[in-house]
């Protein structure tokens, strides 16, 4: 078609639909040219009556908040399109005024269109005075509208291509929106819809992308030019060297057109002129990679994937991301800010952010799952892979490849699982499990055995360091080779000794202690575990923590038995509200009885000795793992540290009725690490477990944990009979008979009694039935008096912990 035709046609059109609105329709008889143009291939035979009269709306993306727990600290936020819709009041009266300025001044008295400028559109668009529009901001807002509510690419083209027949289904639709909303409904719908450029949409986003403000402060020149890039935000970008000279003219013409339609004085005006153009380049950050503080930036991750895996958002995870991103959402999210930090300041602490350790600490609040704290000594943030700057991988493979690792800086789920992320051996932590089992079955924590230096197990493995020389059998060692000892729970696990916990378990059952891990929060995340776990029975070092685990699940396991045995999912939100502020059911905890109140309360009487607290009812003795935690935190505490084979990694949990706080060290780059993982030094992992629960529990109340009952913790106690003086086999034989588990001593101790003879016993008095009891042979170097003279439980001083063990 030539151009001459295409104009003629065009401005065929243009004046059909000005006849229209004047309800002229013998127009399209006088135009028979019109039949072949787009206005007929578009619209049909329709006439203007017939077409659509109803808009259909949708909601515009909006941007989600993400927010700490005090429902004020900024942590991060999402958006597909940068938008926050604001009501009319809270709009400075300028920039109402600045936007009639700019693209509408009849808008309060025309009826959605205004016919005048569509004759004014019409006769200049003859001449040779250019193309001119005559959208009203009715009109304006039908085309945003429409293009927001399109569910396909095609009808978005459609809704703003230029043809006459958009422009007439826009004036249809302008007409019956006027009667449908007041103009101020209108006009604050277009404000909330309108791009103004460098990611920003709407007028809130735009005040505070360029002003750093609200729309409600927005001063004059500062409306005036917000309202003068809405017709080309690109051309008008004031940010853009190119760009702001066109902004500044464009700001002085609404200034000038404000004048014009009384909006402000010709005085006001030329003191806005007079105003230096100074914006911001502030995009709004969106995104974990760009949460408020960087290192918040594992937690606000663990935030993301955990609301990918929620089907109230939508069924795929497409859907549940744009949820997330368009869905306009308040998230005040479980994260503490005074833990966090202290988190934070203590893993760095220990180590750098160039360490090839990863010093990694979770905190969960007990009883409601509520994720508190995640922190690593690492930036969240991808690596540049133009200008990389992360180390060399600590794995000898990748590093004879030149392939470089996960810090300082990374965005995998080092804390939580995921994406690769397995977990990490926690070692003795486990051995709560072991303990919880056996009080499932009704053994108190006051049952007692003999831990001998190695313990022949009835668990079948293959042969190597692990198995008795010459056999298939699991024979698990203390740490230095050392005997336990008569132990009973809250000694053994003070102590952690190995050669007490492996039987113990034997006993039980293995099975029922992978059940008790998996009741209270433990994960198997990898293939061998999960095949391990198939045959339970079989697992004999599953009670010295050789599964894989991560900080978050072992806090949550330790805060499901100071919650009474109550189990909590985690969960990273506290509340959550739509748009309108409606509240979700989605952020509620999910909670439910695992563990009876008795054995929950029994296992953390038990996990009191091991980071030096007592109760009323625990019988700790004097040697503990880490006993430096209680001094530190200067309340009741319980918890385990835990070591694995040659200390790859180190663990440790502490915990308050408030706060339960777990920390692994290792190499999440290579498990095989040659490095020794501590744990007291100040930079092992020990110092920024208790330093993060010191500081999360500033301020706190000091709760005390409460004590189980007798039953549960002292079992059927029973008289133990006198052996005074008696050969050494008939006083075995003579607790035997009683019910108890006679144990010879290899020291002799000075005695009246004749040399070889019994002597005593130790305890003395009562214990449990079935429970060990030692034989104290005499010397007969005279001195002591014989008889049960009691002298507590003998047991080696120094830190048994074991192959894995601590």
């Amino acid at each position: 078609m030539r151009k001459r035709d295409h104009n003629v046609l065009t401005n065929a059109a243009s004046l059909l639909v000005c006849g229209l609105l004047a309800g002229v329709v013998v127009a399209a008889a006088a135009f028979p040219a019109v039949a072949m143009s787009g206005l007929a291939a578009k619209a049909g035979a329709e006439t203007f009556g017939a077409l659509p009269t109803e808009l259909t709306v949708a909601r515009a993306p909006q941007i989600s908040y993400l927010l700490a727990s005090d429902g004020k600290t900024p942590l991060a936020t999402m958006y597909d399109e940068n938008r926050r819709d604001v009501k009319l009041a809270d709009i400075s009266p300028w920039m109402q005024k600045a936007i009639i300025a700019a693209e509408d001044h009849e808008f309060y008295k025309h009826n959605g269109v205004d016919i005048n400028g569509v004759a004014r559109a019409f006769v200049n668009n003859q001449s040779d005075g250019g193309r001119q529009g005559a959208s009203t901001l009715t009109m304006q807002y039908v085309r945003l509208a429409i293009a927001y509510s399109a569910t396909h690419p095609a009808d978005v083209v459609a809704a703003t291509e230029d043809t006459s027949a958009r422009k007439l289904r826009e004036m249809r639709l302008a007409l019956q929106v006027d009667k449908e909303f007041s103009k101020d409904e209108i006009l604050t719908r277009y404000l909330n819809l309108a791009a103004f450029g460098n990611g920003a949409y709407g007028i809130y986003a735009a005040s505070q992308v360029y002003f750093g403000k609200p729309p409600s402060k927005l001063k004059i020149e500062e409306a005036a030019l917000l309202a003068g890039m809405v017709k080309a935000p690109t051309t008008n970008d004031p940010t853009t060297e190119s760009g702001y000279p066109a902004a500044l003219q464009r700001r002085d013409y609404v200034i000038n057109n404000m004048v014009e339609i009384k909006a402000i004085t010709q005085q006001e005006a030329d003191a806005a002129k007079a105003v230096e153009l100074k914006v911001l380049d502030k995009r709004t950050p969106n995104g974990c990679v760009a949460a408020n503080v960087n290192s918040w930036g594992f937690f606000c991750d663990y935030f993301y994937r955990w609301w990918m895996q929620q089907e109230t958002f939508g069924s795929t995870t497409y859907d549940r991301e744009r949820r997330l991103k368009s869905g306009g959402y308040t998230v005040v999210t479980s994260i503490d800010v005074q833990a966090q930090r202290g988190a934070d300041k203590a893993v760095r602490k220990a180590k750098s952010e160039n360490s090839k350790e990863a010093a990694m600490v979770a905190v969960v609040e007990p009883g409601s799952g509520r994720v508190r704290a995640l922190a690593v000594n690492r930036q969240f943030k991808l690596d540049d892979p133009k200008k990389p700057r992360n180390k060399i991988s600590s794995d000898p493979a990748k590093s004879r490849k030149g392939i470089r690792g996960n810090y300082p800086a990374t965005v995998n789920p080092l804390l939580t699982g995921g994406d690769g992320i397995t977990g990490y051996q926690a070692g003795s932590t486990f051995k709560i499990f072991t303990i919880v089992a056996a009080l499932e079955k009704g053994i108190p924590l006051s049952f007692s055995m003999n831990a001998p230096q190695q313990f022949r197990s009835e668990y079948k493995i293959r042969p190597g360091p692990a198995a008795c020389p010459g056999t298939n059998l699991y024979c698990p060692t203390n740490s230095g080779l050392k005997p336990g000892g008569v132990q009973n729970m809250w000694t053994a696990f003070a102590q952690s000794v190995n050669t007490f916990f492996v039987p113990l378990q034997q006993q039980v059952g293995a099975e029922n202690v992978v059940s008790a891990a998996k009741r209270a929060g433990i994960q198997f995340r990898t293939e061998e575990d999960l095949t391990l776990e198939k045959g339970a029975h079989q697992w004999g070092a599953f009670t010295l923590g050789v599964s894989q685990t991560t900080p978050l699940d072992l806090a949550n396991a330790y805060a499901t038995l100071a919650a009474d045995g109550k189990y909590c999912e985690p969960i990273p939100v506290q509340e959550i509200r739509d748009p309108d502020g409606n509240k979700l059911d989605i952020a509620n905890p999910r909670c439910e009885k695992r563990f009876s109140t008795e054995v929950a309360r029994a296992a953390v009487d038990a996990a009191r000795c091991p980071v030096g607290d007592n109760s009323s009812t625990s019988k700790c003795g004097s040697s503990r793992t880490a006993a430096a935690v209680k001094g530190v935190v200067d309340a009741p505490v319980a918890g385990k540290s835990g070591t694995t084979d040659s200390e790859k990694t180190a663990a440790l949990v502490a915990m308050t009725r408030q706060y339960a706080v777990a920390g692994i060290m290792a190499d999440p780059d290579w498990p095989q690490t040659n490095v020794t993982m501590k744990h007291e030094q100040k930079n092992g992992i020990n110092p920024p477990v208790y330093e993060t629960l010191r500081d999360a529990m500033k301020g706190k109340d000091r709760v005390q944990f409460e004590p189980p009952g007798q039953k549960i913790s002292e079992g059927d106690q029973r008289s133990i009979p006198g052996v005074s003086c008696i050969p050494v086999e008939q006083a075995k034989s003579r607790l035997k008979d009683a019910g108890f588990e006679p144990v010879v001593s290899e020291a002799k101790v000075k005695s009246s009694c004749p040399p070889g003879s019994a002597h005593g016993t130790s305890p003395d008095g009562r214990t449990i039935k079935g429970g060990v009891v030692t034989i104290q042979v005499s010397n007969g170097g005279g001195g002591a008096t014989p008889g049960n003279n009691g002298g507590g439980q003998p047991g080696n001083t120094g830190r048994p912990g074991g192959r894995p063990g601590g």
